[in-house]
């Protein structure tokens, strides 16, 4: 099913898919995925390039003015007509909501179904309905993981693979990535404290106020101290320290506070996948038994001001309602043996032209195992810089997918 449209400078094509929930499975459940093609004027026989959004859970960006709208997309019509995937439960693909009527072993067996696997395994069979013999991808941040499982399972499929914040370890423990990820967050927390030395009293106030449980958030959830401090994913972004700011600068009172605290705040009802899969993303064939909570390190457990960032903890299906239908399934996958999604020694073997931007900084995907990850992989060549955050993509994309793409093709 397509339709197609001569809008904002672009011509854009909308596709649904009718594909397996279970790929191993082919002639059982089918849902809907989407993807919306953009091809400048007269760029519709150019090589296709898949941007893989970030999340999980994560809608395609929509574009809304050519070339501004998302920063990167002016840059790669250049060169590419693209093709923007709502993965699987996102956006216009068939959605997963909080799977009312199902037995918590029901909602589990399946939200099995949307990690990057079987969003690879989606991208292939797109690839073939639409008779191309391969193309390119773009990952940002969870869809560098599904890049990087891509170039596992189907190499064939892919002509260049580039990744911005977004390069998974390959066999690494959950444990492992969040330990790196709060020593990340507790240097964050020291510096936006530097920045804003007066934003420790407020948050000391704020909490005091929140312990009461007389704040509400527009949904009329209680703002407890604990999800008050996920507001710190935020400090991950190049205008996150800011952003924190102006929002403590609030009077806590107020409307405009919750609402704006609302929006702050990582997970939601919005988007369950979110909150529900992320720790799997990093389950490289290991049981994530609530690993964010598991080792979260002494100071942030004594210390309330120290801002979390993302990271999944079992209360999160209690303190918010709209996840609280998910309690009993998110507990079953907390104990699942998830499968391997990478495979070292066909990385070893890669031959596709792959770049990636590894931010030095980044508090979501680890540097160090980011760089691992690259030495791996002969064909991969590594743009490793701190002039961004884990948002560079955003911020600066015309800038940032030119340099993977010259790197690839030995420009630079």
């Amino acid at each position: 099913m397509t339709a197609t449209y001569d809008v904002l400078g672009m011509i854009l094509t909308e596709h649904e898919f009718s594909l397996p929930l279970d790929h191993g499975d082919p002639h059982g459940e089918r849902i809907t995925v989407f993807a919306r093609e953009v091809a400048r004027p007269g760029g519709r026989d150019l090589p296709f390039l898949v941007y893989l959004q970030g999340g999980p859970g994560q809608e395609a960006p929509r574009p809304t003015a050519a070339p501004t709208a998302p920063g990167w997309l002016g840059r790669a019509l250049r060169d590419y007509r693209v093709l923007l995937l709502d993965q699987r439960g996102t956006g216009r693909s068939t959605p997963v909501g909080v799977l009312p009527g199902m037995t918590p072993r029901q909602q589990a067996g399946r939200l099995k179904h949307f990690r990057a696997d079987a969003i690879v395994q989606d991208a292939e069979r797109i690839r073939a309905e639409l008779g191309v013999e391969s193309w390119s991808v773009l990952g940002q941040s969870f869809g560098g993981f599904c890049a990087l499982h891509y170039l596992c399972r189907a190499p064939h499929g892919l002509r260049e693979a580039f990744f911005t914040g977004g390069l998974p370890p390959v066999g690494r423990h959950p444990d492992e990535v969040y330990r790196a990820t709060y020593a990340t967050m507790l240097d964050r927390n020291r510096r936006y404290y530097r920045r804003y030395p007066a934003d420790h009293d407020r948050v000391l106030r704020l909490l005091d106020l929140l312990r009461s449980g007389e704040v509400r958030l527009p949904d009329g959830d209680v703002l407890t101290p604990r999800r008050f401090r996920q507001a710190g994913n935020v400090l991950g972004m190049s205008d996150g320290a800011e952003r924190l700011h102006y929002l403590l600068e609030r009077d806590p009172s107020s409307p405009a506070f919750r609402h704006d605290l609302a929006a702050a705040l990582p997970f939601s009802g919005r988007n369950p996948l979110y909150a529900v899969i992320h720790e799997a993303s990093y389950a490289d064939g290991h049981a994530t038994r609530w690993s964010a909570e598991r080792v979260m390190p002494d100071e942030f457990a004594e210390d309330e001001t120290l801002f979390t960032g993302e990271h999944v903890f079992a209360w999160m299906f209690t303190d918010y309602k709209e996840l609280a239908p998910l309690r009993e399934a998110a507990e079953l996958l907390a104990g699942y043996e998830w499968p391997a999604l990478y495979d070292a020694g066909r990385l070893r073997d890669c031959r596709v032209p792959c770049a990636a931007a590894i931010y030095v900084h980044d508090a979501y995907v680890d540097r160090a195992f980011s760089e691992e990850t690259a030495r791996l992989i002969p064909s991969m060549r590594t743009w490793i810089t701190d002039e961004y955050e884990h948002n560079g993509l955003r911020a600066d994309g015309d800038r940032v997918l030119d340099r993977l793409i010259g790197l690839t093709r030995g420009e630079v």
